[in-house]
């Protein structure tokens, strides 16, 4: 078996990683560049399949490029909090070949034997992989984290006696040089938005991912406890119906103090009209137990809504207050121009100098002792670093480590031989 990693072996985002044996070839990823000025890979060679570890687009975003025919395996859950992701944004529904997989059901592609593992990350249905073939086995970790309301499927996977010794761990290290401060998990999150919520008497915004669902359930918990309406947009409304394939304690829009604002939705009301077949009951469901800007306005602490960007300024000015809380809940990193678009770089400074702005965010990724624990518990024969911007800094915190670079080849039968240039 052969691994190449067409990129991510020296940035966040953009992870696409090739495995291929004398008869099969299979993808990691296919996702598209976090950081601007990093160009999108493009995949010259002959491709059995795509394995998509989790729904975000540094890991999915690139597969409308390859030819309809190839096969692309996610998970359920993945496939539809993709579409959501796109269409929502208004591009269109993705039209690849999809298959699908479940957790810990192990499953063939051509010379390959795949069992996903579900993991903790602000990513609903997220996996890892552990690949076998050749006599040889792979685990690729995929995006994860034991900080989450997940945590014990990466205690599970420590003891695991499948992934015990394997001869490469493909091992995400984003935060090898940073860690989670105050919020070292989902609870303590949870709990500096109670705490806002609680000593606060403003209408409270929160910015953040409608994807990262543990992050919403930390939300909606601390309403609960403040005495809160939880107020959602449409786009927020169709990942949590969706995430009820997952789980029934998954907030829903037929929970009695989950309520849509229509007017917060903008172009996520005219998607919803476009694609009515798409969304079916859902179309019927989202407005039947609604809430206005007036209800808002006439006793606006008692509203906590987790809406759009963009719409928060707008609906401020409809309920005509003057300053909000504005619950902060994703990655700095997002704040700047580097990684957001100038037009939302803008926005988000205007909102921090005009409002209450409140951090409460804990990353859906492992940090260094968590990421040793997890090399150390594993015992792989070779550790080779991807998903970071330090793998330099791999051989100081683990043993066995392999640097490679994108676009270079690693034959793992030979492991002690080294590393082959042009092998495709």
């Amino acid at each position: 078996m052969i691994i190449k990693i067409y990129k991510g072996s020296d940035e966040i985002g953009g992870n696409s990683v090739e495995l291929k044996t004398e008869n099969s070839t299979i993808l990691l990823d296919y996702g598209t560049p976090l950081q601007k000025g990093s160009k999108q890979v493009k995949i010259d060679t002959r491709i059995d399949a795509v394995l998509i570890s989790h729904p975000h687009q540094d890991h999915f975003g690139a597969i409308d490029k390859l030819e309809d025919s190839i096969d692309i395996y996610c998970g359920e859950l993945s496939l539809d909090l993709m579409n959501a992701s796109l269409l929502f944004r208004g591009e269109s529904l993705l039209q690849n070949s999809f298959k699908t997989f479940q957790a810990w059901r192990s499953f063939k592609i051509g010379d390959f034997t795949i069992t996903p593992y579900l993991v903790d990350h602000s990513a609903t249905d997220a996996y890892a992989f552990l690949i076998e073939a050749d006599n040889q086995r792979l685990l690729y970790s995929g995006d994860f984290r034991a900080t989450g309301r997940k945590a014990k499927l990466f205690e599970n996977m420590l003891k695991d006696k499948n992934l015990k010794g394997v001869d490469i761990l493909v091992m995400e290290g984003t935060m090898l040089k940073r860690d989670n401060g105050e919020f070292p998990n989902e609870q303590s999150v949870e709990d500096k938005i109670y705490k806002t919520l609680r000593e606060s008497n403003l209408l409270t915004f929160m910015i953040g991912s409608p994807l990262n669902i543990d992050s919403i359930v930390s939300a909606y918990r601390a309403c609960v406890k403040a005495d809160k309406v939880f107020v959602i947009d449409i786009y927020t409304a169709w990942v949590l119906q969706k995430m009820q394939k997952a789980s029934t304690n998954i907030p829903s829009i037929s929970w009695k103090n989950v309520k849509v604002l229509r007017q917060a939705s903008g172009g996520q009301y005219k998607k919803l009209q476009e694609n009515r077949e798409y969304f079916k009951g859902f179309y019927n469901d989202v407005f039947k137990d609604n809430i206005k800007i007036e209800d808002i306005q006439n006793n606006p602490e008692r509203y906590f809504l987790k809406i759009s960007t963009s719409a928060i300024s707008r609906i401020m000015n409809k309920v005509d207050v003057k300053k909000s809380n504005i619950i902060y809940s994703q990655w700095l990193g997002y704040l700047k121009e580097e990684f957001s678009s100038a037009r939302d770089a803008k926005i988000f400074q205007e909102l921090k100098e005009h409002n209450t702005w409140v951090y409460a965010h804990t990353s859906g990724h492992a940090d260094l002792p968590t990421l040793q624990r997890f090399a150390k518990a594993l015992k792989p024969k070779r550790v080779v670093p991807i998903h970071t911007e330090h793998k330099d800094k791999f051989e100081k915190y683990f043993d066995n480590v392999l640097l490679l670079d994108d676009n270079e080849s690693y034959e793992i039968k030979t492991i002690n031989q080294g590393k082959i240039k042009n092998e495709f």
